[in-house]
């Protein structure tokens, strides 16, 4: 593909380059051979770019000049996605469905559906066009789902959820598995608390693989059009979840937590039941979120607090056994 025709794709301005040159594939800065195309979205590899062996890079508006073809975008990020989908198409699937799938006879199929083999659907589902499930994928009895559902292997979707359009689920993905709930009997045994509520999810959500999304006992877990779940989440009962949120590898959101729209939880945030995270928070790895965080904040730690107080925090942490010494050496005058 020609880098003028790239160009037009992602409107973006050609700056030091011809417009012939032929791209085949793309690459990260320091991976980038002759014919491929790489990106810099971080000023930490301004370097790197001035030594690709790439044909030619995305680059930022203000970048500086490097001595290779440059591709300049507002966001370079974006379009080197953008670019990605120019020359790696996802498989496509034929309509049909396989001999050994299971579609009971009151449930609802939009058309095009492709049906994979083992797929079970239970009574009453009803599921829009252009749905994919693919092998061993078991939608329970109840379920409504929108237009363009990708149920990758092994997902599951329990009884009556209800999921909207264009929503995506990769392998072993569980929506709508019972809460943990639990009432102490007074011989100290643990009684289990029915959790009949659905799950709820939006439009355009994906959710990757081995999550878990669990329903509730009352109300309903619900899940914001735009979300995006990395590996590994668990979402606890009854929880709601702000539009265009991020919630990345093993967060653990408690029961009834409520996250705002555009927050992001980075990798490995727990956030205690009952709390609530502010609209555009961001939350850095590993952190606890144990009381409510207002909007807009950056918080770190456990339990989380400001990042710049936090920052102050880890600098003390070495100086710790020295400050402990000189505080019993100054009790004992």
């Amino acid at each position: 593909m020609k880098l003028s025709t790239i160009a037009t794709a992602l409107d973006a301005r050609l700056d030091n380059g011809s417009p012939d040159t032929e791209i085949t594939g793309l690459n990260g800065i320091e991976q980038a051979g002759p014919g491929e195309l790489t990106f810099v979205s971080n000023p930490k590899y301004a370097a790197a770019a001035r030594s690709t062996k790439a044909s030619a890079v995305i680059v930022a508006d203000d970048f500086p000049a490097i001595p290779v073809a440059m591709l300049r975008a507002k966001n370079p990020y974006l379009s080197f996605a953008k670019a990605l989908e120019l020359f790696y198409k996802p498989l496509a699937y034929e309509p049909g469905v396989h001999p050994t799938a299971v579609i009971d006879p009151t449930a609802k199929l939009g058309k095009h559906a492709h049906l994979g083999p083992y797929v079970v659907i239970g009574e009453h589902v009803e599921i829009g066009v252009n749905a994919v499930l693919l092998a061993h994928v078991v939608i329970y009895r109840g379920v409504t789902i929108g237009d363009n559902f990708f149920a990758h292997a092994h997902s599951v979707v329990r009884e009556n959820c209800r999921l909207g359009n264009n929503v995506l689920l990769q392998n072993g993905v569980v929506i709508g598995a019972d809460g943990f709930g639990f009432a102490k009997t007074d011989d100290g045994r643990w009684h289990k608390i029915p959790q009949p509520a659905p799950v709820v999810i939006g439009d355009d959500v994906e959710v990757q693989a081995n999550s878990c999304i669990d329903r509730a006992s009352v109300g309903e877990t619900r899940i914001g059009r735009g979300v995006k779940v990395d590996n590994l989440v668990q979402v606890g009962h009854g929880s709601q979840v702000g539009e265009d949120a991020l919630l990345c590898a093993q967060v653990g959101l408690g029961g009834s937590s409520e996250i705002g729209n555009k927050v992001i939880l980075t990798g490995q945030v727990g956030v205690v039941g009952h709390c609530e995270v502010g609209d555009g928070t961001i939350v850095t790895p590993q952190s606890g979120v144990a009381h409510d965080i207002p909007a807009g904040a950056l918080v770190s730690g456990s339990p989380a607090v400001d990042h710049k107080l936090w920052l102050k925090y880890s600098a003390l942490l070495p100086k710790l056994p020295e400050i402990a010494r000189a505080a019993r050496g100054k009790s004992k005058d």
